[in-house]
């Protein structure tokens, strides 16, 4: 992938030229990508126990990550054990905070939709942060593996 520059016009320093890149440099897939989604939540019911797990989707790359492209369920509790794991692993880097804990109508739509999207954010935030990519030895297998169990870390 060749870069070109030329003067640019509207200012005194060079300009990446855009006409002389090919189709795939412009829209081809970037070198490396990881797309993280936290969607689906489903209300759960086990051994008289109400609970609502979240599918966290994966599309990567990235060679810190085995699978290309992975989906897997995890509840609110996991993400906070998760997080208090990561934070122990990587007492160098800051978190990003995890949405509180809900007391009350805890099932209604509403609050499951913003807890899921507090969630998506949590895990977009750490899953992008590089460091965790390429030390954490919890991160990969949270995203993608569907018989992740948290007594082997």
């Amino acid at each position: 992938m060749g870069s070109h520059f030329i003067a640019n016009p509207y200012n005194d320093g060079p300009g990446l030229d855009f006409r002389d890149q090919s189709a795939e440099d412009r829209y081809g897939v970037p070198e490396n990508f990881l797309e993280v989604e936290v969607r689906n939540p489903q209300l759960r019911l086990r051994n008289g126990t109400k609970y609502v797990d979240y599918e966290i989707l994966c599309q990567t790359n990235i060679p810190a990550f085995k699978l290309a492209s992975s989906a897997v369920r995890r509840r609110y509790s996991e993400f906070v054990w998760f997080r208090d794991a990561l934070e122990r692993e990587n007492t160098a880097i800051q978190l990003p905070p995890l949405p509180p804990k809900v007391f009350t109508n805890r099932f209604a739509e509403d609050v499951i939709e913003t807890r899921r999207q507090g969630l998506e954010r949590f895990i977009q935030i750490c899953a992008g942060h590089p460091l965790l990519q390429t030390r954490s030895k919890l991160l990969a297998p949270f995203i993608q593996d569907p018989q992740f169990n948290k007594d082997n870390f």
